[in-house]
């Protein structure tokens, strides 16, 4: 078995991106998987046009894309992307999309095909906290988990895939009063953990995880 796991570069002025600083620790086998690590512009459209070369040439099972999500204090798995673009903050290469599709032709909505539930629970086994997600904002993250779904409902049918969102690290939230932050070695951590749940089952858990707001 094969994962692709991808992570992106600084943006929105942070000198690092906790995300792939995580992914490139991940060691190059888990749970008798091959980890392929490979990092993606936080570029609204480039960001999928390279993962899709990924896809292309790495040829994998499971694809997960991790982001930094910045006031977040927990691992955060994505259930759910949106069909829409809605840049609060240009990306690095000055876009700012507002309200535009990702795909034309695509569904108003995609939702993660791993077991987003026992990745959550795998990582609370070593005491990292966790939760299930249903919003990947309306940023590159979301754009890149959309263009994620939309290739693998259209093209890449037998690929399973979802986003994972990451708190700042400690250098982060410096200058940034009562910010959540997790250490970078705990991110790696668990990251570590989702992927060995998601090569491990191939059903996900019938467990509470819903949100009131």
């Amino acid at each position: 078995m094969k994962v692709l796991i991808t992570g992106f570069n600084p943006f929105g002025g942070e000198a690092i991106n906790p995300s792939f600083e995580a992914v490139k620790r991940l060691d190059d086998v888990i749970s008798g998987a091959e980890i392929v690590k490979v990092e993606i512009p936080t570029v609204f459209n480039k960001s999928i046009i390279e993962l899709e070369k990924a896809i292309v040439k790495e040829n994998p099972d499971v694809v997960i894309c991790v982001g930094q999500a910045g006031g977040r204090f927990d691992i955060t798995i994505e259930r759910v992307a949106i069909n829409v673009d809605d840049a609060r903050i240009a990306d690095n290469e000055g876009n700012s999309p507002i309200d535009k599709p990702v795909f034309e032709d695509g569904e108003n909505a995609y939702f993660a095909n791993l077991p987003i539930k026992a990745m959550v629970e795998e990582i609370k086994k070593v005491d990292i906290p966790a939760s299930v997600s249903n919003t990947a904002g309306t940023f590159v993250c979301n754009h890149l988990m959309y263009g994620l779904l939309y290739l693998i409902n259209t093209k890449y049918k037998n690929i399973r895939g979802t986003f994972i969102h990451v708190p700042f690290i400690p250098m982060q939230v410096m200058n940034k009063p009562n910010t959540p932050f997790m250490e970078l070695e705990k991110i790696t951590e668990a990251l570590t953990m989702a992927i060995k749940a998601a090569v491990t089952n191939k059903d996900d858990l019938k467990v509470a995880m819903g949100k009131i707001f």
